[in-house]
């Protein structure tokens, strides 16, 4: 028997449009779906205590009493309805802020520091507590 020619398959409708099969493969399982997440949250929290773990700057605290200042100058410039009184008070709240800002920062950064320390001597001491009891 003499070999034939290999068909190709039809493609298109009667009105001549080819239409996409859409996907094709696998759909991914829940837990497939879900790791990448997971990983991206675990990123996300170790980006977060990095940055808690960081000491607290001037610079840092500069620019967030410049943003507070700013803010406070566009509402009152709103609500005042006198931009002048508005400006003249923009150096004063700048003044305040930066301070507030930058002790606040220093507190929190010490809190943390605290905690961590409490945490690491607290499983310490528990460790030390089992290998005791054994």
């Amino acid at each position: 028997m003499a070999p034939t020619k290999r068909k190709t398959k039809h493609r298109g409708n009667a009105a001549g449009m080819v239409e996409s099969r859409g996907r094709t493969g696998r759909p991914p399982t829940a837990e497939e779906r879900k790791g990448t997440a997971r990983e991206k949250a675990k990123e996300r929290e170790r980006q977060k205590m990095n940055r808690l773990d960081r000491a607290p700057t001037w610079r840092g605290a500069i620019t967030r009493a410049m943003l507070a200042a700013i803010l406070m100058l566009l509402i009152g410039i709103v609500v005042l309805k006198n931009s002048s009184e508005a400006i003249a008070l923009f150096p004063i709240v700048l003044l305040f802020y930066i301070p507030i800002s930058y002790y606040t920062d220093a507190w929190m950064y010490k809190r943390r520091q605290r905690q961590k320390a409490n945490a690491k001597a607290r499983a310490k001491a528990e460790a030390k507590a089992r290998t005791d009891a054994q």
